[in-house]
């Protein structure tokens, strides 16, 4: 008899998360996924983000709306289109299980009703995993950004892993930390909970007060 490989499911990729590593494909098209523990991570610490001031000015008058979990499914998508994703169907179709459980959500930037801008991540314990973003707008992700770094720490969350440190992340207060050092922090996240839905939407002058008491 042939063995065959078990399907993954959406409560399979929540314990991986809880386990400290993220799933990744080779392609959009790819039936197969291989499984991520950095030796190196990438965290923003939710009290240091930071807002630039040339940022700050685009936030106030960008004619932008900033919404919650309204399009998840669209924010998955959008971050995939791109020419090399590592966003299969099959964890697309995942990510979509996890939102229906709520343990994955989206931040939005609209434009009128086009999304032009989003970031989205799953949830668990107190920790988020930042999986991916998308800008069609200059500074669309870096606001989605700064909304969920305020939203993440009003709701009581502790731990913000973005998987990576990029050169764009940390002109946003990300660091990187050894594989020891993350195990440690998420191992406290998982300890107690947060809920993504316990607080409203922060409002833009709650997320801009931030950056004056971080400067």
């Amino acid at each position: 008899m042939r063995d065959e490989t078990p399907v993954l499911t959406p409560q399979m990729l929540l314990h991986a998360y809880q386990a400290g590593i993220f799933p990744m494909a080779e392609s959009r098209d790819d039936p197969e996924l291989f499984w991520v523990d950095p030796r190196r991570r990438g965290i923003i610490p939710l009290d240091k983000f930071h807002i630039s001031r040339s940022l700050a000015r685009h936030m106030r008058t960008a004619n932008w709306s900033i919404r919650i979990n309204s399009d998840f499914d669209g924010v998955v998508r959008a971050c995939a289109e791109r020419k090399d994703t590592w966003i299969s169907h099959d964890i697309a179709r995942l990510y979509s299980r996890l939102h229906e459980m709520s343990h994955a959500h989206s931040i939005e930037i609209w434009e009128d009703e086009e999304l032009v801008g989003g970031v989205y991540g799953v949830a668990t314990g107190t920790a988020f995993f930042g999986e991916s973003m998308f800008s069609k707008r200059r500074d669309a992700s870096k606001t989605a950004l700064a909304f969920l770094t305020t939203h993440l720490l009003r709701c009581g969350f502790t731990l913000f892993d973005t998987q990576f440190l990029t050169d764009h992340l940390s002109t946003l207060g990300a660091i990187e930390i050894s594989r020891s050092q993350y195990h440690a922090l998420l191992h406290d996240a998982l300890q107690d909970l947060a809920y993504f839905d316990a607080k409203p939407l922060p409002r833009l002058q709650d997320v801009l007060q931030r950056r004056t008491q971080t400067s």
